[in-house]
């Protein structure tokens, strides 16, 4: 009789390798490993090393090589609106409030689910090239944000937003409580979707809607994701209704806690700083969004400085006008630097962390995602290093944040799939969205009558 208790089990034999001349598992040089590689299997990472050591240990897996290729975590977009590449450009050059409620709104206001399907696919296919892996995304119409989402393999947090007034997606307030639970029902066992909880902001909630929307994210154990402290004028605007500035106004409704994502988080004092970094919300900085609109500086460093956990955001294409993090994080770093007179800010490997595993532990999933480790999603992206603007190369991180651009991402990896190879999109008909954009032009300008 066989001793079962004897027999070893062998280590699963992986589906792909993928090797190059860096694997980058981390923002921190100290972990580069030269010549290294990463073998998947299913959807996790179940090794990583040097390519010689894997192909020993495993010799006839099929490998994706790139000699010149740099392997990295996939980047992490804390927050933006899909949807918005349809406005790309049609408001520019205005104040936030007035680009908000004289053009955005109205447009919005006649949007359908087919317009935030094609304009969503759009703006994924954009940050599948740009080397975007994951993203948060707050809009309207949001079970067509999650259907782009689902048919292109890309791994989101998604909420539809809620407000005092009618939505142009589910009409009257109460309709868009019974759409959320039907998201929260609909994706709660989804391997690369969540759903997310999302109040607009504190200048479009009454408090009672800010508490709801608090109680239901509670009850589902949802991220809470919402707009706060853009500006001059939100401050402003909460002061003169509640006497107290936004972030002490949600810390009194009790929406300041671990699970809270603050969007923007422009227009901090010193003891608003404290109190989130106390309560231990997260922030999704977005800096290209915020200079366009000259809403300010956030003060980011800081918020690193108080301990506060930090991703990076595009926000929509409408105020920035891209999806693009290698470029949001080429101005973070610069911004910050000018804003305090001081080059030692935001250094490369601070601000590459913010676009990777900061984004990760934003949306609760730094256990899963925002480093290539064993035993986490493989969420990936290969970069070619054999170009001019990458040549010579002394340090990664500052490459990455100071030298490299979206266009140049070779290979995308979401959850252990091939999503772009050799820039070609594999999941969506680049093509076609790109002519089904250029229709929706045509639209959106004529609903602006």
């Amino acid at each position: 009789m066989t001793d079962h208790s004897q027999i070893q089990q062998m280590p699963p034999s992986p589906d792909l390798i993928i090797s190059g001349q860096y694997l980058m598992p981390t923002a921190h040089e100290t972990d580069l490993i030269t010549d290294g590689a990463v073998a998947i299997k299913d959807d996790t990472i179940i090794a990583t090393g040097t390519a010689n050591e894997l192909a020993a240990r495993y010799p006839d897996t099929e490998t994706l090589h790139e000699p010149f290729g740099l392997i990295m975590p996939g980047l992490i977009n804390t927050h933006t609106h899909a949807a918005m590449s349809c406005m790309r450009g049609m408001a520019d050059d205005l104040e936030l409030m007035n680009w908000l409620q004289n053009h955005i709104f109205p447009v919005e206001a006649q949007l359908t689910p087919e317009i935030v399907y094609q304009a969503t696919q759009l703006s994924i296919a954009e940050m599948i090239r740009s080397g975007t892996t994951s993203f948060c995304d707050m809009y309207l119409f949001s079970k067509e944000v999650a259907r782009a989402t689902a048919d292109s393999g890309m791994r989101a947090w998604i909420g539809e937003v809620l407000y005092d007034f009618p939505s142009p997606c589910y009409g009257e307030l109460e309709n868009g409580f019974a759409y959320t639970r039907e998201l929260l029902t609909e994706y709660q066992d989804h391997p690369t979707i969540s759903i997310t909880v999302d109040p607009h902001a504190v200048y479009t909630c009454a408090p009672n809607l800010l508490e709801r929307l608090n109680t239901l994210a509670s009850d589902h154990q949802s991220l809470m994701v919402i707009h706060l402290s853009e500006n001059t004028a939100e401050v402003d605007g909460c002061l003169t209704q509640y006497g107290c500035r936004p972030v002490e106004h949600l810390d009194r409704l009790g929406l300041l806690h671990e699970r809270t994502l603050a969007a923007h988080c422009v227009m901090l004092s010193h003891s608003e700083i404290d109190l989130l970094a106390k309560r231990r919300v997260k922030v999704s900085h977005c800096p290209e969004s915020n200079m366009k609109l000259a809403s300010g500086t956030a003060p980011v460093p800081q918020m690193l400085a108080a301990g506060i956990t930090l991703g990076l955001g595009t926000d929509g294409a409408a105020s920035n006008n891209n999806v693009d993090l290698f470029g949001e994080m080429n101005s973070a770093a610069k911004l910050h630097k000018v804003t305090t007179m001081d080059p030692t800010v935001m250094d490369a490997s601070t601000t590459l962390h913010a676009a990777t595993q900061g984004g990760a532990d934003c949306l609760l999933s730094g256990h899963t995602i925002g480093s290539l480790k064993t035993g986490k999603k493989a969420d990936l992206i290969v970069l070619d290093l054999n170009q001019p603007h990458l040549t010579p190369l002394y340090h990664l991180p500052s490459h990455l944040v100071y030298a490299a651009r979206g266009a140049d991402v070779i290979h995308s990896m979401i959850n252990g799939r091939l999503v772009m190879r050799n820039r070609h999109l594999l999941t969506l008909d680049e093509k076609d969205i790109i002519s089904q954009a250029q229709t929706l032009g045509q639209k959106i300008s004529a609903l602006q009558g």
